[in-house]
């Protein structure tokens, strides 16, 4: 393992540095460090660029993967239409918590990116570069400062968007960048035909950051020497954010088709209980099928995992598997927005069902409830968080399928929770119940009919799932309008 802790992240590599290259001198690539680390990038035209793009074969470096090329060509085709030049967005707002790649770029080495949107821009005529960040993270200050050192082939501007698990969806984030808020759209359409540009909708080509800096070295290497590492059908490296225990994250730059055993023995970790592949909207995988696992998208699809956004977390097996993921379950659960069936009721009954599930509560039929709300959600969603969701617990209970049968016989694995999964500091609020004053009036089920249910005596069971902000107006009713003033909204700290 190559790279020096310098930063959170901690950045390294296996056998090449590309996207990583000059992190091991240097904390930041300003303009005249990226000058020294990258040689003069190339002025490819728009036919050019489309070319290397398909010979490449670059795959979009974020959850979907789908091909940069196909989404260029859509925009353009939408721009030649419409006469309306396009807009280039890079999508920096990493709202997933096991996943700090795309921070890393922005931080570190912010004119790599900038280097695959300009080639863009130039090549495409764009209107305008736009830049989503993550508000409060270190983009929010590195990407304005890299832009004022480089001349652009068009205005840019950074918009910083709440880090939220949601601000990260393609829709939520073009809303964002129009003023609106950032939830996904409610009906589904491509950015490609009109996204950007307030109410003069733009053709606009989103993509990550990652996406992007590969665009950029693809440009200098040319395909042949891209392809050089990786796979025949996926060429070329990738970045993975790998999650340790007790220390700070580490992102690695592998070749594609690399084995995860060897980059988790790297990091100076052992496959555990099971790895989680794909962050929060991944899939867990079995010791046994982890070390082998391909770290490309075809190979770790047909292990039925995900790459996703390359978010790699271990778990070890002094933690409770289903405690932990109860505390996932019901964080996705609240980071939904609200806007369709499977994510205001499906993950809110799953996520309540696995913390019965954890805590030792729960019969056979609760555990079959839950995976049918999650089998429900799936395909039916407004965006792609239900389906997500829905995988990460649902190979979950596959792998630890020993766990779950010793929670639902006796009284559980007897391992505590560690909380090794990482979350967000101050997870939501929660509705709680003072029962020396509850009189079992039931207003409060009718006034939140989703977030408060009535026991079999009439009287309400409070949710274990902290509220959503979707939900908060009718918590705060269901509060204010209690005639026994037996209910609480209780923050976090």
């Amino acid at each position: 393992m190559k790279g020096t802790p310098l930063e959170l992240p901690e950045v390294g590599w296996l056998d090449a540095a590309r996207l990583a290259a000059g992190l091991d001198r240097h904390q930041r690539l300003d303009l005249a460090a990226h000058a020294r680390v990258h040689p003069p990038l190339p002025a490819p035209g728009r036919d050019a660029l489309l070319t290397l793009a398909e010979a490449v074969g670059l795959p979009g470096r974020g959850g979907a993967g789908f091909p940069f090329a196909r989404k260029a060509r859509a925009t353009l085709t939408a721009s030649d239409r419409t006469g309306a030049p396009p807009v280039i967005v890079i999508n920096g707002a990493e709202g997933e918590p096991a996943s700090a790649k795309d921070k890393m770029l922005l931080a570190r080495t912010p004119h790599l990116v900038l280097d695959g949107a300009c080639l863009a821009a130039a090549a495409f005529g764009a209107e305008e570069i736009v830049i989503g960040v993550a508000a409060g993270s270190p983009g929010e200050i590195s990407v304005p400062a890299a832009l004022a050192e480089r001349e652009l082939p068009c205005p840019a501007r950074t918009v910083c968007l709440p880090e939220r698990f949601a601000s990260g969806e393609s829709g939520a984030l073009v809303r964002g960048i129009n003023g609106l808020p950032v939830v996904p759209a409610p009906l589904k359409a491509r950015a490609a035909d009109g996204g950007a540009g307030g109410v003069r909708r733009r053709p606009t080509l989103l993509c990550n950051a990652e996406t992007w800096a590969q665009l950029a070295i693809a440009a200098r290497l040319g395909p042949d020497a891209y392809a050089a590492v990786g796979t025949a059908a996926e060429p070329g490296t990738t970045l993975l954010t790998v999650n340790r225990p007790g220390a700070v994250p580490l992102v690695v730059e592998v070749p594609t088709g690399t084995r995860l055993g060897p980059v988790l023995a790297a990091c100076g970790l052992q496959p555990g209980a099971g790895v989680l592949v794909g962050g929060y909207h991944g899939a867990w995988l079995h010791p046994s099928v982890a070390v082998d696992a391909p770290l490309s998208r075809a190979g770790l699809t047909a292990l039925g995992g995900a790459l996703g956004a390359g978010a790699i977390v271990v778990l070890p097996h002094d933690t409770c598997p289903l405690g932990e993921l109860a505390r996932v379950a019901a964080w996705l659960a609240t980071e939904s927005t609200g806007q369709c069936g499977p994510c205001r009721h499906g993950l809110p009954d799953a996520a309540e069902a696995l913390a019965l599930l954890a805590a030792g509560a729960a019969e056979p039929a609760v555990l079959e409830s839950a995976r049918r709300a999650l089998g429900a959600a799936q395909g039916g969603g407004a965006c792609s968080h239900p389906d997500g969701t829905a995988r990460f617990v649902l190979t979950a209970l596959d792998v630890f399928s020993a766990d779950v049968e010793a929670h639902l016989s006796g009284p559980g694995c007897g391992r505590p929770v560690r909380d090794v999964l990482p979350l967000p500091p101050g997870r939501g609020a929660r509705l709680e119940v003072d029962w020396s004053r509850c009189a079992g009036h039931g207003l409060c089920a009718v006034l939140a009919p989703g977030l408060v249910r009535l026991g079999p005596h009439g009287y309400p069971a409070a949710p274990t799932v902290p509220v959503s902000r979707w939900q908060e107006h009718g918590a705060r009713r269901a509060v204010n309008q209690c005639p026994a003033l037996a209910l609480r909204l209780r923050r976090p700290g």
